[in-house]
């Protein structure tokens, strides 16, 4: 059967996100991942404290500055008579709201009876240090629409922040503060891989501006899936009934060792706040974008050289697969002898469509990303089933490519 001539109106496709501080799903759905049964790595053990000694309580004079305050809390004693499960979260979060911060954006307000500008402070979220070098790392959508922003340590010290870069189809990004090392304390990162459902979790953050927060529970479930702000999968999220609010987005998500599992970044909520369901980035993707975000201001597209039809005018078309509008010149689509649709003036003749990747149908631009990512980025090899003009698929090997 042949497809013959069909008369395109090509139109630019564009997407855009409006987020705030707080990223508010209303729908989740599960993706048929295979859940482990074992948890990550080895927990930390608390050495036997014998008999406890009750400690007294912790007095702080309510004339020292904030900063002296958070310094006299992580410096007193854990109080006595608690359980071991206990003593390990005050200390885990002790540590981690040394790593945790607050981000709020600053925009510009001009006055409508003296024209006089001032700044005022508007969305906000959380974020963790990554590396002694100042980069913060937290999500797009808190900082999307931004011009300005200001990092706030946990000894209440603030300083300005640049944007390093961004990865909206994954909801990170990465901020930098010219802070002394001395306050800059990363988080211990540990792995994503290997988590189980049942398993303890803890999540610190901010939320409605309430610094240095931590609310505990567990993994609910593993392999599900979001749509990011810039319309892309993340696949394998975290799902936690540790409860995760507005201002909470950024925030880490860490396993019962202190180490970062995960990446707050939304809600399941009709009311827009917690309802005991909330998603993290998996870790193992945060490790794999952030340096690449740091190194070139975004994360690194992996393809095979090709231009596709908009998903928009495929499906008015009613047309399967990724259609191929044009393959550059020494790519690895050339290379395979991918065919690109033949166009004279407005009329367009297509021929080749990519239907499978790796025996994966694929119907949308994101499917082939997703498809692409899933077998490991550049320099790796996929298998495609290839639609001709003729209705004849064909099986074409390709090796991924960085652009």
């Amino acid at each position: 059967m042949r497809l013959g001539i069909i008369v395109l109106s090509l139109v630019a496709f564009a997407a855009g996100f409006v987020g705030g501080s707080a990223w508010t799903r209303g729908s989740a759905e599960p993706a048929p991942a295979a859940v482990a049964e074992s948890a990550p790595g080895t927990a930390v053990t608390e050495p036997s404290p014998g008999p406890p000694a009750v400690a007294p309580a912790t007095v702080v004079p309510v004339s020292l500055a904030p900063a002296q305050v958070a310094d006299a809390l992580s410096d007193s004693p854990i109080p006595g008579g608690l359980s071991d499960d206990e003593v390990r979260n005050i200390r885990i979060f002790r540590d981690a709201s040394e790593s945790t911060v607050f981000i709020y954006q600053i925009a510009y307000r001009r006055d409508f009876w003296t024209m006089d500008v001032t700044k005022v402070e508007q969305g906000t979220g959380t974020g963790f240090v990554w590396d002694q070098r100042g980069h913060i790392v937290t999500n797009f959508h808190v900082v999307d629409g931004g011009s300005e922003f200001v990092v706030r340590l946990a000894d209440q010290s603030e300083f300005p922040a640049t944007l390093v870069g961004v990865a909206p189809e994954k909801d990170l990004a990465v901020l930098r503060i010219d802070a002394p090392r001395a306050k800059l304390r990363p988080l211990p990162v540990g792995t994503s891989a290997g988590l189980a459902v049942g398993q303890k979790v803890l999540a610190v953050g901010n939320p409605f501006g309430l610094d240095q927060t931590l609310t505990t529970g567990v993994v609910s479930a593993l392999g599900r899936t979001l749509t990011s702000p810039s319309g892309r999968t993340i696949r394998d999220v975290i799902q936690t009934d540790a409860a995760i609010n507005p201002g909470n987005s950024g925030g880490p998500l860490l396993d019962s060792s202190g180490r970062l599992i995960g990446v707050n970044t939304a809600i399941y909520s009709t009311t827009g706040s917690s309802a005991g369901i909330g998603f993290a980035v998996p870790v193992d993707v945060v490790k794999r974008l952030v340096p690449q975000v740091i190194e070139k201001g975004r994360p690194s597209r992996t393809g095979i050289g090709i231009e596709a039809l908009p998903d928009h005018v495929a499906r008015r078309y009613r047309l399967e697969g990724i259609v191929i509008m044009a393959v550059a010149e020494g790519t690895p689509a050339e290379a395979a002898g991918l065919r690109p649709a033949r166009t004279s003036g407005d009329r367009v003749a297509l021929r080749d469509r990519i239907v499978a990747v790796d025996g994966r149908d694929v119907r949308t631009l994101n499917e082939l990303a997703d498809a692409f990512e899933a077998a490991g980025g550049p320099g790796k090899r996929v298998k495609l089933s290839v639609l001709d003009e003729d209705g004849n698929t064909r099986e074409v090997e390709v090796r991924l490519t960085e652009f």
